[in-house]
């Protein structure tokens, strides 16, 4: 076990570095000086000299990787062009929003997975309904799909806000920065109703996705096990179906699905970013989509590594859990 967690640290690490070979390599090909987007098109030579020196610009390339590595290891991205702010402290106020959307809609996927593969494994009455209405969903852009749970929820059932997160004044601003979260911190219910009136068309909309990947990969693996001698021991001692697959056939099977569900969180942040756009959300979607038009190299970086390594990361997590579940993945390696 202790080199199975070993070599997945170990293939976390160098891929993270990879990634951040990548993101330098972009940076240093990109035909936007950096010096010049920080002091102006007018700076001085002289200006533009000792800034560049400052930066480290006139290092070998080597020299200044080692410098962008370890900067991206101690959470310094850079400074942005457009905020002139730290990247990192952009980052702090935009992650948040993205992290509780992201979260909700994670957890409302995995729901909407277990009953998804529940009730079409045991054939529960509107099964066939539920399917058909979460792969209908599925298969639409998440854009659209968005739009759509506007015109319906919002335009003509007026059921849930068209965009924001809030509409309380004054909201609680720490200390996650989730609304939901500092709302029962602060004992503020009215903002956790609030916040969850706001988010929950956007989460519903980016779970659809990973909900269906999620649960037919879980549906497959219950089949699989249904019959086994475990499961008609279980049944031979007059336990339920349900029972059955809840507190037998689900602990074997889970392994499939917590490999999808690593997949799919990554799947799930590129999402968001779109349905950011759609509803209005002041996440990291709206950050990208304001320093993309003025060639904000070191925001798009920083949010590009942020979401790799978030993606690496919960991958390596997701490995660590199925060899939890099922030591065997650590005696062959996966």
């Amino acid at each position: 076990m202790k080199t199975f967690v070993a070599s997945r640290l170990g293939s976390m690490v160098a891929i993270l570095v990879a990634l951040t070979g990548v993101m330098f390599v972009l940076q240093n090909i990109s035909p936007l000086d950096p010096v010049k987007a920080q002091l102006g098109a007018q700076a001085s030579a002289d200006a533009v000299a000792a800034r560049r020196a400052a930066l480290g610009l006139n290092d070998p390339v080597l020299v200044q990787f080692w410098h962008y590595l370890a900067g991206a290891a101690t959470g310094d991205l850079g400074t942005s062009y457009r905020t002139r702010h730290a990247v990192m402290s952009d980052l702090g106020s935009f992650v948040p929003a993205t992290l509780e959307l992201a979260l909700a809609g994670l957890l409302i996927a995995i729901v909407l997975a277990v009953l998804l593969a529940f009730s079409t494994t045991l054939k529960w009455r509107g099964a066939n309904v539920l399917r058909a209405v979460l792969f209908a969903g599925s298969s639409a852009p998440m854009f659209l799909l968005g739009i759509l749970g506007l015109i319906v929820f919002y335009q003509d059932l007026g059921w849930v806000p068209a965009n924001g997160r809030s509409a309380v004044p004054s909201p609680p601003t720490g200390p996650t920065g989730m609304l939901t979260v500092d709302g029962l911190l602060h004992g503020r219910l009215d903002v956790v109703a609030d916040a969850a009136h706001h988010l929950i068309l956007p989460a519903f909309v980016i779970a659809i996705g990973p909900a269906v990947a999620i649960g037919r990969v879980l549906r497959s693996s219950l089949l699989a096990d249904i019959d086994s001698d475990y499961a008609r021991t279980a049944r031979a001692k007059g336990l339920s179906e349900t029972r059955i697959l809840a507190r037998h056939v689900l602990r074997n099977s889970v392994g499939a699905a917590l490999s999808m569900t690593g997949l799919q969180v990554g799947l799930m942040f590129s999402g968001v970013l779109v349905v950011e756009q759609v509803f209005g959300w002041p996440g990291i979607g709206q950050y990208v989509a304001q320093s993309i038009p003025v060639a904000d190299f070191p925001a798009i970086a920083g949010v590009t590594l942020m979401l790799g390594a978030l993606y690496v990361v919960i991958n390596t997590v997701v490995d660590l859990l199925q060899a939890a579940a099922d030591p065997r993945i650590a005696v062959t390696g996966g």
